[in-house]
This record gives structure tokens, sequence and C-alpha cells, in this order.
């Protein structure tokens, strides 16, 4: 077991595919009481939900849309009294609306930035009393080498990752003083549903460009997290850690 969360609560936002579940599994086997959100996927809920019961992890999912302010505060009130603590928020939910920008719709760039943005925001906020009254905790939250680097027709999701960044390092710098570390794993290539749905053109230029020559797994990505979440990473806030074989050097 590379990272040791054991007794520790750790919360995914949008934990049912890709990176999301990836990190749900490996905090469960690392010993982490596990809850997670999703917005719709009910199905895969319960049954990741199952799968961790079987192997003895003890969890929990949560129906939620990371755009809802109310929402968020009930779920983080909701594990804190399931768990007694949140120790570690993950904050994973994150969907893409690409296009050109000549072609982007108000609704769109809208809707992109209520969730990967806003919704990073509300889960923090919601968790950041918590968090200070313990004196300790961990936020990790997900940008994108898009963010950093830019992309062809993706100036939303670019500009709603970029802002992650610039909110996680103000908030390290908020939290620091209560023992509470906020980091960011920003990946490139990964094999999810997500990038799937990118278009042809834009996936095949994206590989062709990682210097390690693949793209990588969910797991890849979600052990950095994990890093960042365990005491490990003790020392370290404020930091983008790139998961992106090489992409943005």
């Amino acid at each position: 077991m590379p990272f040791d969360l054991s007794g520790k609560s750790v919360l995914v936002t949008g934990g049912t595919r890709g990176i999301g579940r990836a990190t749900v599994e490996a905090a469960a086997r690392a010993g982490a009481r596990v809850a997670f959100t999703y917005r719709s996927s009910e199905e895969a809920a319960a049954e990741i939900e199952a799968q961790l019961a079987e192997g003895g992890a003890e969890a929990q999912s949560y129906q939620s849309d990371a755009a809802d302010t109310d929402a968020a505060a009930e779920v983080v009130e909701a594990v804190t009294g399931e768990f007694g603590a949140l120790d570690v928020l993950i904050n994973n939910a994150g969907i893409t609306r690409d296009g050109l920008l000549l072609r982007m719709s108000e609704e769109d760039w809208d809707a992109t930035m209520e969730t990967n943005l806003k919704g990073v925001f509300n889960y923090a906020k919601a968790a950041y009393k918590p968090m200070m009254r313990q004196r300790e905790g961990r936020i990790v939250n997900l940008s994108s080498v898009v963010g950093v680097a830019g992309n062809p027709g993706q100036t939303s999701y670019a500009a709603s990752k970029a802002g992650v960044v610039g909110f996680s390092k103000s908030l390290a710098k908020e939290l620091a003083s209560r023992g509470v570390t906020v980091n960011v794993v920003a990946p490139g290539y990964v094999e999810t549903d997500m990038t799937d749905a990118m278009p042809e053109r834009a996936r095949a230029a994206m590989e062709g460009q990682v210097p390690l020559g693949r793209p990588a797994d969910p797991q890849d990505v979600a052990q950095a997290v994990l890093f960042l979440a365990s005491d490990a990473a003790s020392y370290i806030t404020g930091h983008v850690l790139h998961v992106d074989g090489g992409l943005a050097m």
C-alpha cells in the first residue's frame, strides 16, 4: 500500500467514473472511510458502494450536483455526522462543453464554470470550518494540464481549470496556519469517458504530444491524489502536481 489513509474520512466529488472512481477505490484500499458524490449515476454509485463493502471498506454515496451550494453544505454536514470528521476533501467533479469560442453558447460556458470552478468553491467553503476546528485537513483539487497550457476548442474548460489553480493557491495561504493543506493535481491526457468524448482530432493531437508516449490510466492520477492527501505530503501546500507524462514541460 503506497500511502496509508487508515482511519481517515475522505470525500470525493464526482466519484462514479474515471479519475473520481479510481480515487474512491484507491482511498478505500488505503484504509480510508470513503464518501463520494454523484449527480445522476445512481446505479453506478450503488455498484461502487457494494463493491467496496464486499472488500471490507466503509463507503457512502450522496446524490449531489457540485454546482449546488446548499447541497454541498448538506453533503459535508452528512459526512462529518456519519464519520465524525472530514479529514480529506477531493474536488474532482467536472464537465466539458468543448467548442470553438465563436460557436460556444453562454449556457455551455456557464455550465462549465458552475461545475468545475463553483463546485470547488462550494465544497471547499463547506469544509472550511470543520477542518479549521480540527486544525488538520487535506484539500486536493483536480485541475488539468489544459488549465496551464491551454488547448484549442477548450476555452471554457481551460479557464475553469486555471481558476482552480488560483483558487487553491489563495486558499492554501488562508488555511496554512490551521494545519490544513490545499494542493492541486493537474492531469494530462487520461483515458476516461470525458476524454473519449473529445473530438478525435483533439485526442490524437494531445496523445502525440505526450513525451512518455501514452495516455495516463486513472489510477496514475489517483495515486498522486492520495500522496497529497497522505501524511507523506504534510509539508506541501499550494502546489500544482502535474501528472501528464511530460506534456506541459
